[in-house]
């Protein structure tokens, strides 16, 4: 095993509590902004790129359509880096207009057996005025970047509305396109948000401050019909697409899972896809989507853009596999589409329902 191999690396990293590990992570990811020979040998090791998966997607070029799911970047502070780990954009946040410390520690687990994460974080981050500086530190950083924001976690409900309104203020200058994180299940509170009423008003008013595309992340513990209506509600209040899933509170998935905070990698492959599909089988016609939630290899890649997926994103599968991960998706991918006789990602997104 190569002394710098990801296996080596992971195996140091599991001494450490999960949030410490991170943290070690975070500061290697942001000390290559300053080695840029070391930054363009990794991205040449682990971008993949070719024209079958390269898209344009509301005017942005996606090199290829693997993403860094938000949580991993809550702070801005990798995005320099993010493009060496393989990824074609990232996402970073989720932002809250002030800082917040986020939940009590420990808040972070590894289920390490079912190779998933439990998180209970809760929105832990420095604030939009600091991403906004991080943001500015870019100036020609050409890599797609969403933006995804979320309520502190002491306004309260009925006070929602104006978080979000300032958040979009904030960044109508800023990234690619915009989240709307109502489905974390770290703030109390914040799933309550997930009904048509909040929905309408939130799209409308977005829709009065920026041109940017937004979209909406919603939960995977809803019900289809219930996700379906929730979908169409934001669709029709000027959403531009939605991303499925966000961790589930399905506690039942481990024998090990705590009794708070939300479960990722692959305990939720399962139930993000079947929801995904009935998303994708409703909208992949109507909307741009994008899948989250347990994705490790390019069959599972392929089968979230055949249920109607444009992008992907991953996270919690990263931590347990690596970069190279991302490298073989792609490469995976290509091959797929080839075999298929696709010659471009666009003709299989939808395919599964045509």
């Amino acid at each position: 095993m190569s002394l710098f191999s990801y296996q080596t690396i992971k195996s140091i990293l599991f001494r450490f509590d999960p949030e410490t590990a991170h943290s070690i992570a975070g500061l290697g990811l942001r000390s290559l902004a300053y080695a840029p020979i070391l930054l363009r040998a990794l991205k040449n090791h682990y971008f993949v790129t070719h024209p079958s998966i390269h898209q344009k997607i509301f005017g942005i070029d996606f090199a290829n359509p693997v993403g860094l799911a938000a949580g991993f970047d809550k702070n801005g502070e990798y995005i320099t880096a993010t493009p060496t780990l393989g990824f074609g954009y990232t996402e970073i946040g989720t932002i809250t207009p002030l800082p917040q410390e986020g939940n009590p520690k420990p808040r972070l687990f590894r289920l390490k057996e079912e190779r998933s994460i439990q998180n209970a974080m809760g929105f832990n981050n420095h604030g939009a005025e600091y991403m906004v500086k991080q943001l500015n530190k870019l100036y020609f950083f050409d890599y797609p970047i969403g933006i995804n924001i979320g309520k502190n976690k002491v306004t309260p409900e009925e006070r929602a509305l104006e978080d979000y309104e300032h958040l979009l203020h904030t960044f109508k200058e800023y990234g690619d396109y915009i989240v709307i994180n109502i489905s974390s299940p770290n703030t109390p509170g914040l799933r309550d948000l997930q009904n048509e009423q909040f929905i309408t008003d939130l799209f409308d008013m977005a829709k009065t401050i920026t041109k940017q595309p937004i979209f909406l992340k919603i939960a995977p513990d809803m019900s289809s019909e219930d996700a379906i209506t929730l979908c169409h509600a934001a669709i029709n209040a000027g959403a531009s697409g939605i991303i499925a899933t966000n961790t589930t509170i399905d506690y039942s998935l481990s024998r090990d899972a705590k009794d708070f905070g939300g479960i990722s990698g692959a305990l939720l492959r399962e139930k993000s896809y079947q929801l995904f599909m009935a998303i994708g089988k409703e909208f992949h016609d109507k909307t741009t989507l994008i899948s989250v939630g347990g994705i490790e290899s390019a069959e599972d890649a392929y089968e979230r853009i055949k249920a109607g997926a444009s992008l992907i994103q991953v996270y919690s599968m990263l931590i347990y596999n690596g970069p190279k991960m991302i490298k073989e998706i792609n490469q995976g991918v290509i091959k797929l589409l080839k075999a298929d006789g696709y010659n471009h990602i666009s003709e299989a997104i939808g395919a599964k329902w045509r």
